[in-house]
């Protein structure tokens, strides 16, 4: 069981004081810091020591440092690149490559970017439409040759395109991929399409009329994939490298999964929320343009200013100024042609999630200004935001508007600050307060965090809580049996999967595990 910290000075004890020096050119430890001029030095330390600090009610804030905040979150490593007026200024790596060792993250250690691979993705395709490869409006399945979508009465007369794929408003399904083991059967990309095995997720279907909802779509990602192979004849690999990472210098990135044994010798492993190592230290993606892109947060930011200045006609190594402008324009809620965008400012960019990586990638096309930060586990996302906040003070980004601390982020510093007690105290009050946001699935990530750190009965309680909190919501039923059922409780977790059934006849889940106990159900 995790012991509350009665004061947050021990995280200092956890990770002590210590940063990452810099590499001289020539010596021979590996590079864990590059500045494009001595004057960035100083910058580096300023947004270090810029970070937001923990707020508790009642108490004096308090500042740490990255890698304290680190210590805290259990993330092993962590790498760091920023730009400004279209050019890399600085980049920084900190921790270890795998948890529990030693070797450090360097500027070279490779990361999964998760869903940042979209973007990239959409930009070769951008760039083949502009070759007369393809169109953007035309129906996808007239370009699709190893497999079609299937056609049904929502796309009778509006047709899935890819525009609309890029755009994340082609009505497709699969918001996501959890990737494959390194020792798991591998499905092809068709199998991933209908679903089938050895594939582990849903089909990827049309279930909304194509372009009438914005709906994230990992699986309409999938189908642009496919489509390129098809019309190029070459391997996703090749053609992306051929497209966009060649021409953009990005020599430390790579779509081929798995890397090739050259990178993955440069890879860190992921982590999960526990600080458990994932097994095998990363999962296969085969679904390489919705996740499979391997690379630094360096390279990566080259793609964002090479956006940038193709927008503002500068170079035309993959796209055109006018086709640049196309990819962030509003083409959906939320949505450009691959890059998310950024209300209120001339803003872009993308998250990425993949097992045991976090990274994220914002940038500003009429500044040239940006930060793209990479982490080796799945809790990167509780410090990210620190991170760019600080370096969009330090860079003085005009339209940049930070953001709040949600109350997912506060449960869980709370918990690891001040232990599940004042975790939940807190949450309570709020919720009586009538706080907006406050939603039965923050509660709820809590509890199985708990879970699979070890902590079944903290997880019980806050399930516990949840169904008092939100007590028509029949997941949460759901959710407190399995800890319930996970901590030896079974006529408990019986009588709270018969609740949850009872709020949604649908929860087959529910009739699954009540069967599986000998309950019958009546389905």
């Amino acid at each position: 069981m995790r012991r509350p910290v009665s004061h947050i000075a021990l995280a200092a004890v956890l990770f002590g004081s210590g940063g990452t020096a810099l590499a001289a050119e020539g010596a021979k430890k590996p590079a864990t810091q590059w500045v494009s001029s001595p004057a960035q030095t100083a910058r580096v330390a300023r947004v270090e020591a810029g970070l937001a600090p923990v707020v508790i009610e009642g108490e004096k804030p308090q500042r740490l440092t990255i890698q304290q905040w680190m210590a805290l979150y259990q993330i092993p490593g962590l790498s760091i690149a920023v730009f400004d007026k279209n050019a890399i200024v600085w980049a920084k790596t900190y921790g270890v490559k795998d948890a529990g060792g030693s070797e450090p993250v360097t500027l070279e250690t490779l990361f999964q970017a998760g869903s940042i691979s979209k973007p990239v993705t959409a930009m070769a395709a951008l760039h083949f439409v502009e070759a007369g490869k393809w169109s953007l409006d035309e129906n996808i399945n007239d370009k699709l040759r190893s497999w079609k979508l299937p056609e049904n009465d929502f796309t009778k007369e509006q047709k899935v395109t890819l525009r609309k794929l890029l755009s994340h408003s082609g009505g497709t399904t699969v918001h996501g991929f959890p990737g494959y083991a390194v020792d798991a059967p591998m499905p092809t990309l068709v199998q991933v399409l209908d679903g089938v095995a050895p594939a582990n997720t849903s089909p990827v279907r049309v279930d909304i009329v194509p372009g009438t909802q914005t709906r994230y779509s990992g699986g309409g990602t999938s189908i642009v994939q496919l489509m390129m192979v098809d019309q190029l004849q070459k391997p996703f690999p090749q053609i992306m490298s051929e497209a966009v990472l060649k021409p953009l210098g990005m020599t430390q990135s790579s779509f081929e999964q798995p890397p090739a044994p050259d990178r993955a010798a440069r890879t860190a492993s992921g982590t999960y929320s526990n600080g458990k190592s994932v097994a095998g230290r990363w999962h296969v993606y085969p679904e390489m343009a919705a996740a499979g892109l391997w690379t630094t947060p360096s390279d990566l930011a080259r793609v964002a200013i090479e956006v940038a200045k193709a927008k503002a006609g500068k170079s035309t190594r993959v796209l055109s100024q006018s086709m640049a402008k196309q990819m962030l324009s509003q083409q959906s809620e939320r949505f450009g042609l691959g890059f998310q965008l950024i209300p209120g400012a001339d803003g872009f960019g993308h998250g990425g999630a993949d097992e045991g990586f976090q990274a994220s990638l914002t940038s500003f096309s009429d500044t040239g200004a940006g930060v793209v930060v990479m982490a080796n586990s799945d809790n990167g996302f509780l410090l990210f935001d620190r991170i760019i906040a600080s370096v969009a003070s330090e860079y003085a980004w005009a339209t940049f508007k930070p953001t709040p601390e949600s109350p997912v982020a506060h449960v869980d510093m709370l918990t690891r600050v001040k232990g599940v007690d004042a975790a939940l105290a807190w949450y309570t009050a709020k919720h009586g307060e009538g706080l907006t946001g406050l939603e039965s699935g923050q509660l709820n990530q809590l509890g199985y965090q708990l879970m699979r750190g070890g902590q079944g009965a903290d997880a019980v309680r806050v399930f516990e809580a949840n169904v008092k909190l939100f007590p028509t919501d029949a997941n949460v039923y759901d959710s407190l049996g399995e800890a319930q059922l996970q901590a030896g409780l079974k006529e408990a977790a019986i009588a709270n999967y018969k609740k949850s059934l009872a709020l949604n006849a649908g929860n087959t889940n529910a009739v699954k595990v009540l069967e599986k106990l000998g309950v019958p159900t009546g389905k």
